[in-house]
């Protein structure tokens, strides 16, 4: 299941989107992430590692939203960090924030394995 070719181009166009989570006492928060689009597959990884908040609470409670060009896109966050996915991750950040000063921190070794897929709920 991969979203709709317009939400895939919004994505894939958008330099940061927000991600919505939900703490276990209810709280919605949001945080700014980079998403990347990789044959037609949407995947966001946290720069503080498995430390970020919004990390956390995505593998707590899967059911999160994507806020992309005024749109809300319901998703499930599914935890991505096989070696096909963390280097299909990679790949599209090194190509679409080139010369960006925090593309080091997202291609860290010890943030890889937070690399979550993104897929339509």
């Amino acid at each position: 299941m991969t979203f709709a070719e317009t939400d895939l181009a919004a994505l894939d166009a958008a330099e940061e989107i927000e991600i919505e989570t939900r703490a276990a006492d209810g709280i919605v928060h949001r945080t700014i992430v980079w998403p990347v689009v990789r044959d037609g597959t949407v995947y966001v990884r946290s720069y503080k590692g498995p430390s970020g908040r919004w990390y956390r609470e995505a593998l707590a409670d899967a059911t999160v939203a994507l806020h992309v060009d005024g749109r809300r896109l319901a998703a499930r966050a599914i935890p991505a960090a096989d070696p096909p996915s963390v280097e299909a991750c990679s790949a599209a950040l090194r190509a679409k924030y080139p010369g960006d000063g925090s593309l080091a921190a997202m291609l860290a070794s010890d943030v890889l394995p937070t690399t979550l897929r993104m897929v339509p709920a």
